[in-house]
């Protein structure tokens, strides 16, 4: 087995980079200092693009130059002089001084399309070779027949056996979906390491509208706009009167017109109003061409439907052969692209058997990076669905799109139907596989009145104030939890933390056995995850409270895999200090105790003694718990609080949560400040606290 791993391929456009971002994926799960290298790459002014997106992506902190060994001029240049010796020492040297930093090191090979005939084909073998790599082989499907990938297949393999170089894999994405099988079956018995089939991923290829600004040297005409992430699904020259260029427009299309056409500019923007026509990814106005100021006035008026506008100095037919050269792909800032990808990969390759093949290295340390993928990963596997209530917050539409991307959660999105639909549209958002709803004409909303009458009516709730209160985003989307409709719900980024969890408290209500409802964060240290609680909820728990919380913490610990080794704390340690508030702790702690004797619980300890192990010897030398803790139970809100953003602001921790337990069925709160990863984080954890939504075998809400 091996620390390192060489992708490579004998084509050109054989889709490897997709293939590599899948693997970084697998690897990052289990490694804690992955590295990533290319023995070349192109010339360039800008960062080269695969190195800046597994950079950016996966956080790695080696410097950009210690990733990559030559520049394609250097090396022609050196292996025309028939330096081919010196080219590969260079390489090797490179390569071992990032190896010293990691713990495993995924090489992606050379180009093809980037080669000069002074190289042979097999130059990528032989730097594997040269490495002590095993390889990986990708072999394009693209435009081929069966036989034709069956030989490829074979091709590959005979090259890397005849070069010595160990073959964990092949691989052959960009397949026509409808030979996969037929394929499948003629591989059989052909080589002796497996061979995973992948079908053409066709939103890679699309360009999306920045990255055609880029390359077609644009400029935006109106400063602030957003929207250039979209992908484009074709390009149209708008050259023809207004109401035949309408009848030709399609979802997705960058539509090139001279800039001194404002028919069709105006007539785009229109459009883009309309539930009944397709809304365009952008504009490019050529010619070196601009409407007059009074126009581009009115044009900027139109805030809602935010589409990019791109002013370019060629004329029409050359402003169109440009962008017809541009190809798609995967750029640091678009993480749709990268979740699609991640989804495509995952959903056709038996990642357990991949990581059988490549890995050696298990670190028993966990990053941050890695807790996420792993997360994200046992949430897939739930086929949960979860409830958005909040469809107006553009942080939860975008959140949406990559959870959807990836695949495994459905979800439902409370809202106006067309309200979201066009927020998303304008955002160059797909949203299509979620259920949009819309509480105020739900045919859902009779029975939810009736049922919060019902559980509410000892509590002076007439039927009206029922019907009324349940159009509330947060009560209807409590309420589809409570029927089944949905297996969790996911509110908070517009709404206070009691507007959030009070219809959970009134509706769900708590567990059997559990008498409160509180909050963990699980705080992703450099090398290590930890669980601390209560941080949101209870303001000042008594000593029953307390080893509730404790042992529900305990709990939400092993469903995320995190063994859990309780610290009850406070500021004494063992029997060396008194006060009520270390009473408390004290009897918290033989409370919890006695209810779960099945749990490694310390109590009353203090912060450095529960986390130290040295200063653990010193104080609770005989514990198990003193040095090794990963459950942290703070005695009250105002200790938790203070102390979860103090360790997550001065140590770059990246803190999840807060995670409500002890509600019969998932519902989770955001903080108003939240990021779209943080909403992502969050429904992966609701998801896997739900698993399957309830009524999968019955008529879901998400179908």
């Amino acid at each position: 087995m091996a620390d390192s791993l060489y992708i490579v391929t004998l084509e050109p456009d054989s889709g490897k980079f997709l293939v590599t971002v899948g693997i970084m994926e697998l690897l990052t799960r289990r490694i804690r200092r992955v590295g990533f290298f290319r023995p070349v790459i192109p010339a360039s002014p800008s960062p080269n693009n695969e190195i800046a997106v597994i950079q950016h992506r996966y956080r790695l902190q080696y410097p950009y130059d210690s990733m990559y060994a030559f520049h394609y001029d250097e090396a022609i240049s050196m292996a025309g002089q028939g330096r081919v010796k010196e080219l590969m020492e260079g390489i090797i040297a490179k390569y071992k001084a990032l190896e010293r930093q990691c713990d495993f090191v995924l090489c992606l090979g050379l180009d093809i399309t980037g080669l000069s005939s002074v190289f042979d084909y097999d130059i990528n073998v032989e730097i594997a070779r040269n490495l002590g790599c095993p390889t990986l082989s990708v072999t394009t499907g693209k435009g081929k027949g069966v036989g034709e990938i069956v030989d490829s297949v074979r091709m590959g393999a005979d090259t890397i056996r005849e070069a010595n170089c160990q073959l964990s894999a092949l691989v052959v994405p960009r397949m026509d979906e409808a030979l996969i099988g037929e394929t499948r079956e003629r591989l059989r018995g052909v080589v002796e390491c497996p061979v995973f089939l992948l079908p053409e991923l066709e939103i890679i290829g699309r360009p999306t509208v920045g990255e055609i600004k880029e390359a077609i040297g644009g400029r935006n005409v109106l400063e602030g706009r957003t929207g250039f992430n979209r992908e484009v699904s074709a390009v149209k020259v708008a050259a023809m009167s207004l109401p035949n260029y309408l009848r030709h427009v399609e979802e997705g299309n960058l539509i090139i017109t001279p800039g001194d056409r404002a028919d069709i500019i105006f007539g785009t923007m229109a459009a883009s109003f309309s539930a009944k026509s397709p809304h365009v990814a952008g504009l490019v106005l050529s010619g070196g061409l601009l409407p007059e100021d009074n126009i581009l006035e009115l044009i900027s008026g139109f805030k809602k439907f935010s589409i990019p506008i791109i002013s370019v100095e060629t004329d029409t037919f050359t402003t169109a052969m440009n962008v017809h050269a541009i190809a798609g792909t995967i750029t640091p800032d678009n993480d749709r692209k990268f979740a699609s990808a991640l989804g495509w990969f995952e959903s056709h390759v038996d990642t357990k058997e991949l990581e059988e093949r490549i890995i050696s290295y298990r670190s028993t340390s966990v990053s941050p990076v890695m807790f996420e993928y792993n997360l994200f990963e046992r949430a897939r596997k739930t086929n949960s669905c979860i409830v958005l209530p909040e469809g107006d917050d553009e942080r939860v539409l975008r959140a949406a799109d990559i959870i959807l991307r990836r695949g495994g959660i459905d979800l439902v999105i409370l809202g106006d139907e067309r309200a979201v639909g066009d927020h998303a549209a304008a955002l160059g958002l797909r949203l299509s596989k979620a259920t949009i709803v819309n509480p105020q004409a739900s045919p859902w909303r009779a029975k939810f009145a009736e049922t919060y009458y019902e559980l509410r009516r000892d509590k002076g709730i007439s039927r009206q104030m029922a019907d009324d209160l349940v159009t509330d985003v947060n009560y209807f989307g409590t309420l589809m939890v409570y029927h089944g409709l949905a297996a969790g719900m996911v509110s908070g980024a517009a709404h206070t933390t009691q507007h959030t969890i009070r219809p959970a408290f009134q509706i769900i209500k708590t567990k059997p056995g559990t008498s409160l409802v509180s909050s963990v964060f699980l705080m992703c240290l450099d090398t290590r995850v930890l669980v601390f609680g209560d941080c949101a909820v209870n303001p000042d728990p008594n000593a029953e409270q307390l080893a509730e919380i404790a042992i529900n913490s305990a709990e939400t610990a092993a469903m995320f895999d995190i063994e859990p080794r309780v610290a009850m704390l406070s500021y004494s340690t063992g029997e060396s200090g008194k006060g009520a508030n270390v009473e408390k702790v004290r009897e918290a702690a033989a409370i919890a105790r006695s209810r779960r004797p099945d749990l490694l619980i310390e109590g009353p300890i203090q912060y450095d003694a529960a986390v130290d192990a040295e200063v653990a010897a010193a104080k609770l030398p005989d514990s198990e718990v003193a040095g090794r803790a990963t459950v942290f139970i703070f005695p009250d809100l105002n200790t938790g609080n203070n102390t979860y953003k103090a360790v997550q602001r001065s140590s770059n921790a990246v803190a999840i949560g807060p995670i409500l337990q002890g509600l019969n069925r998932p519902v989770n709160d955001l903080s108003r400040g939240c990021l779209v990863a943080d909403i992502v984080n969050t429904v992966a954890i609701t998801a896997i606290q739900a698993g399957p939504c309830p009524c999968r075998d019955a008529a879901c809400a998400a179908g």
